[in-house]
């Protein structure tokens, strides 16, 4: 071992006894990892992708001084709550949550293995945390908020179909925060004369009946909050917006990709990357609880012109500068 990294390593440990100290450097580490939707699905492949690249950089390598326990789930509330338990059964060194349900669910099962999570909308309004400059307990980790989204998504679909009159708000009660995005929403559809409908949905059936009524009207668009249900439900919401005729505006990238007509929202892959560094920093002593919570700082559009095109949209000059990535 080079001669500053051997200090460095002292230094992280000073508090530490010499036996346990190099006992620490010699063992395995044992990460525990809990994230939505099928092990199939790209973008969780993606995120659990970007998050081990991250940690092989900063020295961590899956099979050489660390072992990763991999857990994917549904947004079945009693799946989640069985996966969580069973990864802190195996007593791992730490635990790494994906989204809000996830890191309720492990924070429920242990007060004592670090936690740290990507994804969660507002984690002091959750109680996932006392603070966000020191989160103190178990937990810290990377949130996927930012309040002025909402208006930002409402600007943009009337922007893209301009004869807007009402748009539905859609989401799950049970795994999304839509009140922290609801003030700056409705100032803007003040602003726009763009009437608001709270769409809340817990199924496939619900997500028809909803956009179907949005449809029979004209001038209807539609808001997709991102949450771990309309992730893992974004097939049928884009399905059955191309049979309605409704421009929809999504705040996760994937559903833009997968055939919706405009996505705006949080680069979630980024924060899966940035959480390695924290995984790290407790893995050589750090508190999870001095680690403040961060936020995001990378932002990606993605607009669809073959969907735009099949609802009869012409998208403006103005968002196709904006784009990231533009489907053709």
């Amino acid at each position: 071992m080079k001669r500053r990294q051997f200090i460095a390593r002292l230094g992280s440990a000073a508090a530490w006894p010499l036996v346990a100290r190099a006992q620490q450097g010699d063992r395995v580490r044992r990460i525990g990892v809990l994230i939505p939707l099928d092990e199939n699905d790209l973008v969780a492949k993606t995120n659990v992708s970007a998050f081990t690249q991250a940690l092989a950089s900063l020295g961590w390598t899956d099979g050489r001084n660390m072992q990763m326990d991999l857990r994917w789930h549904d947004d079945d509330a009693n799946r989640i709550r069985a996966l969580a338990q069973e990864l802190v059964s195996l007593h791992p060194d730490i635990i790494l949550t994906g989204g809000t349900p996830a890191t309720v669910a492990v924070q429920r099962e242990t007060q004592m293995i670090p936690i740290v999570f990507a994804a969660v909308t507002d984690p002091v309004a959750q109680h996932i945390v006392a603070r966000l400059d020191r989160p103190s307990g178990n937990l810290t980790g990377f949130a996927n908020f930012e309040a002025s989204l909402g208006g930002k998504w409402l600007e943009l679909l009337s922007e893209i179909a301009p004869g807007l009159k009402q748009t539905a708000i859609m989401f799950n009660p049970e795994t999304a925060i839509a009140s922290a995005y609801m003030p700056s929403l409705e100032t803007a559809a003040r602003s726009l004369k763009v009437v608001p409908i709270i769409a809340r949905v817990h199924s496939d059936p619900e997500i028809e009946t909803a956009i179907t009524a949005l449809g029979a009207e004209p001038g209807g668009g539609l808001v997709v909050m991102p949450d771990a249900f309309t992730g893992g439900h974004r097939a049928a919401i884009i399905s059955a917006a191309a049979r309605n005729n409704v421009a929809a505006v999504y705040g996760l990238s994937e559903s833009a990709r997968d055939g919706g007509l405009l996505s705006y929202g949080v680069d979630r892959v980024d924060l899966y990357r940035r959480a390695a560094t924290y995984v790290d920093r407790i893995l050589r002593g750090e508190k999870p609880g001095d680690l403040p919570v961060q936020f995001p700082t990378k932002y990606e559009m993605v607009v669809n012109l073959k969907t735009a095109k099949a609802l009869g949209l012409t998208v403006p000059q103005s968002i196709l500068l904006r784009a990231d990535e533009v489907i053709e």
